[in-house]
């Protein structure tokens, strides 16, 4: 039975977005820690480790989301979306989100203040983390991916190489989705890269394509590359790891992760892409039914998928919402869970 385009179309936006969300549960407990803290306290990083068997999204999961509800809202009016996402990002903002990058807060800041210009000169992975659902929407329309996807990076960051990062990742996820044969790893990658303009940030894409085409361990690309919060680091390793690893979501997501750095957010990307690829129905759903399912959590990232699926087809659709009150609740919840994994990480056992 061939499968209709809409349920094609919700499948890989489904998994856009709920591939985001596991690679960034399960990095979360192991965000920068290095590789050899990682293996002794956790080994291999395949389950939910921050609170028992249940998986949490942080700020990785949570702006693409916004990102995808601001979309919805204003699929053919780019200013429209704009204006949606920053008055909405500080809505997030105001409710004490945990993990938050210092350009972003910074952007969320100027965002309150009025400026009109709200972007940061920061080279950091706030907008490349959030920008895959950009590309999984627009596939088919590469002058509205563009034109979108370099506005809403610029609402927290405008160095060169963090909005080229963010259309790399748009770019890439776009590929992705049109891809019928996943075999076409390196097609998806080359068209994706053709967008990328600085040097820095292209020498470490290559760099790392480089390293994954001839087969290049983990360890030795991590060394390479960087896993930093840095774009540059991100998506040379993130480009490294989907060349390397990406038939199989949850290999390349725990290799991934087994590298130490901005483990969420390098895994937030790589669940993006992964998800795009093979859509939703490619992802370990064991695992994705484990993620929290309060704001933000799957049943809020599908409900967002179909929405966007009706809106690409031209239908009508209300725009999911999230609840603020519970938001606010879950994060302030959570500060001690995760606190307390920071004093952990003091200890050397």
């Amino acid at each position: 039975m061939v499968s209709s385009p809409i349920t094609i179309t919700i499948d890989r936006l489904s998994g856009t977005l709920l591939g985001t969300a596991l690679g960034d549960a399960l990095g979360l407990p192991a965000e920068g820690m290095s590789a050899r803290a990682i293996a002794r306290r956790f080994g291999r990083v395949d389950r939910f480790r921050l609170l028992g068997s249940t998986g949490y999204v942080s700020d990785d999961t949570e702006q693409a989301a916004l990102v995808a509800q601001a979309l919805a809202r204003n699929p053919d009016d780019r200013e429209a979306c704009v204006h949606t996402f920053r008055r909405s990002l500080l809505g997030w903002f105001c409710r004490l989100p945990f993990g938050i990058g210092l350009g972003t807060v910074r952007a969320c800041t100027r965002i309150a203040f009025g400026c009109s210009r709200s972007g940061v000169l920061s080279a950091g992975n706030g907008a490349a983390m959030r920008s895959a659902i950009v590309g999984a929407f627009f596939h088919d329309q590469s002058e509205q991916r563009r034109a979108f996807g370099r506005a809403l990076a610029e609402v927290t960051h405008r160095d060169l190489r963090a909005v080229e990062g963010a259309l790399y990742v748009s770019e890439m996820a776009a590929a992705c989705v049109r891809s019928i044969e996943h075999s076409y790893l390196i097609h998806c990658q080359k068209e994706a890269r053709r967008f990328v303009t600085d040097p820095q940030l292209g020498a470490a894409i290559d760099k790392g394509t480089e390293l994954a085409l001839c087969g290049s361990e983990v360890s030795e690309a991590a060394n390479a590359l960087g896993t930093s919060g840095f774009v540059v680091h991100t998506l040379g390793f993130a480009t490294y790891c989907f060349l390397r690893f990406g038939d199989n979501p949850m290999t390349t997501l725990t290799n991934a992760i087994s590298a130490g750095g901005d483990t969420d957010t390098i895994a937030a990307i790589l669940g993006g892409w992964l998800g795009a690829l093979h859509g939703e129905s490619g992802l370990p759903a064991d695992l994705i039914g484990r993620i929290q399912n309060g704001p933000f959590g799957p049943t809020h990232l599908r409900a967002l998928s179909h929405c966007l699926a009706q809106i690409h087809l031209g239908e009508s659709c209300m725009v999911p919402r999230y609840s603020h009150t519970a938001a606010l609740v879950r994060n302030l919840s959570l500060y001690p869970v995760v606190l307390g994994h920071g004093f952990r990480r003091l200890f050397p056992f």
